[in-house]
């Protein structure tokens, strides 16, 4: 069964990936920060186990350059022997003749974890003969890890090509959630996407523009298309090379005849850490001054986003508002998880800080769906095949 347990680890470990949700309080070492992703395996990993089967887990933790003791599943095999309430244990290994030997000689309700599949330079190559290995004594594949599932690798894709391949109950829930604001959404659908470059998201605005009723776009990335404006955004993070894209995307939501909510006030402060908090200040974006860079929305644009949230019928959320991992230039991003959990629209989170901004704020429960699959929701959303998804055959 592949799994995603790329968790956020203690602070003295290795952090899972870059821009991964971090905690505000740093775990100690060995212990995981954010045990989201190993509780959303649970409903199939029973289905799994109650039905008999052995069970072997797979997954990948960080970005090793080989074997790299602080990126053992040591911890996560802990942590989940403890929330199912039998043992995991860590093999060695993620392949070769120990890992078949003890797979071979599992009983029905087993459970082991195998070692860190990225140890293996062979998994990211999606090489046939690792996945072979990978598959040898397992007679059936599940892949539930959606997180990952944009990935052409050899324990997401490689595998479907030697064992019976099947979607797990976790990746059939990401599909459906994620493939209805696609499909079928009800409108008004207001899509807010956030984060830091507009880059790394032109293709979901363009994707989402035919779709929407209406488009507010916040974060780093809104400094770019005020720039586009011409306006000033003093020392704010900002594309100056992305400003013709910007464009094209303001151009494609008024010719649609769709509605643009871009922030109209900021909080700006002479630095984006926390040391500039108590310089921070409220401006209107065409009085940003100079040596002060924007770090979150203001209240004007917040009550904006309170306007199209409360009429909404559909919401999908992507990206924080501002600089969210210090606690005050969060406000915006916290703002949008409360107005959407009491919208009583269908409120679909999808990856990454907007996850943790739900979580930290005790609503991901009031969502209809939080995604745990960052990279994965943006390119199901931009309408891209996902390998893990093509590779089970009943699709």
């Amino acid at each position: 069964m592949r799994v995603d347990f790329n968790v956020p680890l203690g602070a003295t470990r290795s952090a899972p990936r870059p821009g991964a949700p971090t905690p505000r309080a740093p775990a100690p070492e060995d212990e995981i920060a954010d045990d989201t992703r190993i509780r959303a395996a649970l409903p199939t990993l029973r289905v799994l186990l109650k039905g008999g089967a052995a069970v072997g887990l797979v997954s990948h933790l960080g970005r090793p350059k080989g074997r790299d003791p602080k990126l053992s599943l040591a911890p996560v095999a802990t942590r989940l022997a403890g929330i199912i309430g039998q043992p995991v244990p860590l093999l060695d290994e993620s392949v070769g003749p120990a890992v078949e030997r003890a797979v071979r000689a599992m009983k029905p309700g087993d459970l082991v974890m195998l070692e860190n599949v990225r140890f293996h330079p062979e998994e990211e190559k999606n090489d046939p003969a690792f996945a072979k290995q990978l598959a040898a004594g397992f007679d059936i594949f599940v892949n539930d890890a959606f997180g990952t599932a944009h990935r052409a690798h050899a324990s997401t894709e490689g595998v479907a090509h030697f064992l019976p391949a099947y979607a797990g109950l976790l990746l059939e829930k990401e599909l459906v959630a994620l493939g209805g604001i696609l499909d079928q959404p009800k409108h008004p659908f207001v899509a807010i996407i956030g984060g830091a470059k507009v880059s790394t998201k032109m293709d979901v605005l363009r994707s989402l523009v035919p779709r929407v009723d209406t488009l507010a776009i916040g974060g780093g990335m809104a400094n770019t298309f005020l720039l586009a404006m011409g306006r000033e955004v003093g020392r704010s993070l900002a594309e100056p090379d992305k400003e013709t894209e910007a464009r094209l995307v303001t151009d494609e939501v008024e010719g649609n005849g769709k509605e643009l909510l871009l922030p109209v006030d900021v909080v700006a402060a002479p630095s984006a850490d926390a040391d500039g908090a108590s310089g921070a200040a409220t401006y209107d974006v065409d009085e940003v001054p100079s040596h002060l860079a924007i770090v979150d929305v203001g209240p004007r644009t917040i009550d904006r986003y309170a306007r199209v949230i409360g009429n909404a019928k559909t919401i999908f959320w992507n990206g924080p508002l501002g600089v969210f991992e210090v606690p005050a230039f969060a406000n915006g991003t916290r703002r949008v998880a409360e107005l959407m959990a009491s919208s009583g629209a269908t409120t679909i989170v999808g990856g990454g800080e907007s996850v943790q901004a739900v979580e930290e704020a005790g609503l991901a429960d009031k969502m209809t769906h939080v995604s745990t699959g960052g990279g994965a929701s943006l390119e199901l959303i931009e309408g891209k095949t996902l390998p893990g998804v093509a590779a089970i055959p009943d699709r």
